[in-house]
Parts: C-alpha cells; sequence; structure tokens
C-alpha cells in the first residue's frame, strides 16, 4: 500500500503558475503509476495527468496539454505537478493518485488517494 499527501495548493491570479507536490510513504512508490485528477464541485473527477513508474511515459488531458508538466522524484518519493498560465477553469481540488494496475494512463484503475488541495484561480 501507499499514503499519499498533497501539498502546494492556494489562490493564485489568472496566468500564474502553482507546482503541487505529492509525497508518499512506502518503499514500492517507484513500481506505480502516479496521476494527478482534478474535481470541481458536480462534475466527475477527471485524470489530467500521468505517469508511468519510470517515467518515462506521460499523458495529459487536452484540457491541460501545454501548460501543466507531471514530473517524479523516486528517491524523493515525490510526484509534482507544474502548472503554468493557470485559467479560472482551472479551479478544483486536486488530487494525486497511483495505480499498480495496467492500461492506458489516464484510465488505468487508480487505488490509493491523497486528500486533496484546493486550487482557486481568480480572474
Amino acid at each position: 500500500q501507499v499514503q499519499l499527501v498533497e501539498s502546494g495548493g492556494g489562490l493564485v491570479q489568472t496566468g500564474g503558475s502553482l507546482r503541487l507536490s505529492c509525497t508518499a510513504s512506502g518503499r514500492t512508490f517507484s513500481s506505480y503509476t502516479m496521476a494527478w485528477f482534478r474535481q470541481v464541485p458536480g462534475k466527475e473527477r477527471e485524470c489530467i495527468a500521468a505517469m508511468s513508474w519510470s517515467g518515462a511515459s506521460t499523458d495529459y488531458a487536452n484540457a491541460v496539454k501545454g501548460r501543466f508538466t507531471i514530473s517524479r522524484d523516486n528517491a524523493k518519493t515525490t510526484v509534482y505537478l507544474q502548472m503554468n498560465s493557470l485559467k479560472f477553469d482551472d479551479t478544483a481540488v486536486y488530487y494525486c493518485a497511483a495505480s499498480n494496475s495496467g492500461g492506458l494512463l489516464l484510465n488505468m484503475k487508480y487505488s490509493y488517494w491523497g486528500q486533496g488541495t484546493q486550487v482557486t484561480v481568480s480572474s
């Protein structure tokens, strides 16, 4: 199992940047596919970025492609989400998640979740 704790959320103006971090406990972090999801009230949680266990493969939702970058440091058991050119519509609770299932990065089953961190983009 792995426990996940996000940090780095907050309030930022349109066009600004934030970096989210997600630190995992457990000795098998490097074997998990890691992802970032976000959710706004009344909508389903959506997977916006994911990275394979090795870091060799990444995938992004169209809404964030070119603006967000996922990365990981297996030595620090941490995954990051660098968010640039933030828009009002990026306002959401952001969650990191871990998977040891197979399949497409954005669509696989993620079994482990953090508690979420709020990101608010002011217009």
